[in-house]
């Protein structure tokens, strides 16, 4: 039976935190057979993965995939660099871009879309610490005037 939508396997949370996003990109992955098993029991960690564009090539490195537990010598090593499929004009743009700046690639996240495996890997730029202040302070402020008003509401109601 063939799997329809979108099911994530794995988030990077801090991601969002540590990076301004500029661009987001949907890529594949090369993948061998007992990694696919292993992310199919919803086992992955974006945690300390990173892409990297190396001869016209883009790569991610640091993805953690643990070994399939009914794997035998056929096993994949759990750190080993995957190829990430992406269009010509796509890995031009991505290199023209890094190249100039200090942007980097940032996997966001990891799912099957329709029964394939794929990255979402944006075009980031690293915040510094007090980006990152203002940002939680700003969501804090928000969550604020969101619950005020919600108080509002239901004492108007009352």
């Amino acid at each position: 039976m063939k799997e329809h939508g979108r099911k994530v396997i794995a988030t990077n949370r801090k991601a969002r935190h540590n990076y301004t996003i500029l661009e987001t990109y949907e890529a594949g992955v090369a993948l061998v057979g007992t990694e696919v098993k292993s992310l199919r029991e919803g086992k992955a960690s974006l945690v300390d993965a990173f892409a990297t564009i190396d001869d016209g090539e883009v790569w991610l490195r640091g993805l953690h995939i643990p070994e399939y537990g009914h794997g035998t010598w056929t096993n994949h090593a759990p750190r080993r660099s995957r190829k990430l499929l992406l269009h010509r004009r796509e890995i031009d743009k991505l290199t023209g871009k890094i190249k100039e700046s200090s942007q980097t690639l940032v996997p966001l996240s990891m799912y099957f879309s329709d029964g394939k495996v794929k990255v979402e890997l944006a075009l980031a730029k690293g915040k510094q610490e007090y980006d990152k202040r203002r940002d939680l302070a700003r969501r804090t402020a928000e969550r604020e005037v969101t619950r005020e008003l919600g108080r509002r509401v239901k004492g108007m109601r009352g």
